[in-house]
């Protein structure tokens, strides 16, 4: 029988849209599996510190958790702000960006330069697989559309806009979706740049977690979050915390 959407019972309920194997988009030569879900209403803070609790992650307006039968290597990974130190190169890059780096907060928006630096960003960096450049529609679906409380960082320097994230809010944490960058201004670090200005934002909001997204420690786009420590990595359904590469323990909550 021909695969059909169904509804989910959740809080609020969820429309399963799609539910296939697919081709890993991470790692080459395995299968995926990632159902992507939309809820039947915007989620409020303390539902999307919910998902985000057992592992989910957003695009667009779909919630969507790995579920692949034979590979475990996704692992979410969050910072807990009151436990993170920065390394000595972390605090310098912060400092140095802070000096040359004008940062905009607002709500996610769509616009011809975001899209270009977005392509461009992609090309220049040899992540984009597929060989097309992302037009305005599909730029609006990824990283403007949503189901929760968003928002965007736009980071300029001299005035030219030289990278942006989009990040989520939830009750207790927030939750980078993705972030781009003008390749030119490399030598500024502006991932760490990034990662470092989410931390603060944690901070002066009274928010516990910073959510990366996961963490996949054979794909090196992705396994590059494991250098903020220490961190919490979701491993066969518990938060585990890492204190140095290598190291897992139990965390003191229970959380599961």
């Amino acid at each position: 029988m021909r695969w059909r959407p169904r509804l989910l019972a959740a809080d609020p309920p969820e429309l399963l849209v799609y539910d296939e194997a697919t081709v890993c988009p991470y790692l080459q030569g395995r299968d995926a599996r990632m159902p992507l879900r939309v809820p039947t209403r915007m989620l409020t803070p303390q539902e999307f510190a919910e998902r985000l609790r057992v592992g989910d992650r957003r695009q667009g307006v779909l919630l969507y958790r790995t579920s692949c039968p034979s590979c475990q290597a996704c692992e979410p990974i969050r910072i807990d702000v009151e436990r993170f130190a920065a390394d000595k190169t972390q605090r310098r890059v912060y400092k140095r960006g802070l000096s040359r780096i004008e940062v905009e907060i607002g709500p996610p928006e769509l616009t011809p330069e975001k899209v270009a630096l977005y392509n461009r960003h992609k090309a220049e960096r040899d992540l984009n697989a597929d060989g097309h450049d992302i037009d305005e529609v599909g730029y609006r679906a990824f990283l403007v559309d949503t189901c929760c409380e968003s928002f965007e960082l736009r980071y300029r320097v001299d005035g030219r806009l030289v990278g942006v994230a989009v990040v989520d809010r939830a009750e207790d944490a927030l939750s980078a979706v993705y972030f781009y960058f003008d390749p030119d201004f490399e030598p500024l670090s502006p991932g760490v740049f990034s990662i470092m200005k989410q931390l603060e934002l944690c901070r002066a909001w009274g928010l516990r977690y910073l959510y990366l997204g996961l963490y996949i420690r054979e794909c090196p786009s992705m396994a590059y979050k494991a250098r903020y420590l220490p961190h919490e990595r979701r491993i066969a359904g518990r938060w585990r915390c890492i204190e140095r590469v290598g190291a897992a323990v139990e965390p003191e909550s229970e959380e599961t």
